[in-house]
């Protein structure tokens, strides 16, 4: 197969390597490094052996395959088996991530369509489910509940906020750094402050859950970046899927869509565990929004 195919193909996770290299360890950045050199290779590996093949262990090559976007090292190697077949036959993926200016409407749906059903199962895969019930567990019996996002992570905190509300719980979205901040210093045992950036370093949302922190609340990073700046301030990691970026769709719109789930995960098992009270809630909601459109 020419050179140049190879390189098309190989150049995507070799892309993703990079961009994610600053938030890796020396150690992970040679298990990335070495699955973006030599997918077939790597493919055929059992965990322990590519561990032995870097000079790593289990566990970092497991961290790499989630910090990659993976659920774990399975999911890894099933995609690099992937990668190696395409490189052999030198045919691309029947669908890729990648939308041109002048591809047709229909082409950009079913684009759009298989980067949102990948992201939900790679979060799916990759939440890890004890964190989710603990945090889920401090905003069930919370005084109230502040929640930190800018751009396009505060759009899913005004979703996370709503949500909450209408089950009768006490929760506001701060957008603004300065009033996070000024809200963040009034929390206390009891409280939950919740932060959501998908790069994991957005400095107005780090700030006030920093100070969350060390008032004695509890609190949860959404993050796509679990190794990022937020989590050392975070008393529980919710880990979202590593965006899928392209130069029409960056990676703070695709972030989202596995933000929403997680935000859907908790919204749901809070009602779950409040349902006496959440249920007349939401009832009482539903009423006053069919009244008002009457």
């Amino acid at each position: 197969m020419p050179q140049d195919v190879k390189e098309i193909f190989g150049g995507a996770l070799a892309a993703k390597v990079r961009a994610l290299a600053p938030s890796m360890t020396r150690s992970m950045q040679r298990v990335a490094e070495t699955v973006a050199g030599d997918p077939a290779g790597c493919a055929a590996l059992t965990v322990t052996r590519l561990a032995e093949r870097t000079g790593t262990s289990e566990a970092t090559v497991v961290r790499t395959a989630r910090l990659l976007g993976y659920g774990g090292y399975r999911d890894l190697r099933l995609a690099l088996a992937g990668l190696a077949a395409q490189q052999q036959s030198g045919r691309a993926p029947a669908i890729t991530t990648d939308i041109a200016v002048d591809d047709p409407i229909a082409d950009v749906v079913a684009k759009l369509a298989h980067d949102e059903r990948q992201t939900l199962a790679d979060t799916a895969a990759g939440l890890d489910t004890v964190q989710l019930g603990a945090a889920v567990a401090a905003l069930a019996g919370a005084r109230r509940t502040d929640v930190y996002g800018v751009g396009a992570s505060g759009l899913v905190a005004q979703d996370l906020v709503q949500k909450l509300l209408r089950i009768g719980l006490m929760a506001h979205a701060h957008s603004d750094p300065h009033l996070a901040v000024t809200n963040a210093v009034q929390l206390r045992a009891g409280d939950v402050a919740i932060a959501i950036t998908h790069s994991g370093s957005t400095r107005d949302v780090i700030e006030p859950l920093r100070v969350a922190f060390e008032r004695g609340a509890t609190t949860v990073a959404v993050t796509g970046r679990p190794g990022g700046a937020v989590a050392q301030y975070a008393d529980h990691v919710l880990t979202t899927s590593t965006a899928r970026e392209s130069e029409l769709r960056p990676a703070a719109m695709s972030s989202r869509t596995g933000q929403l789930l997680v935000v859907d995960c908790l919204f749901v098992g809070v009602a779950q565990r409040t349902y006496d009270t959440a249920a007349p809630a939401l009832a009482a909601s539903y009423e006053a929004l069919a009244h008002r459109h009457r």
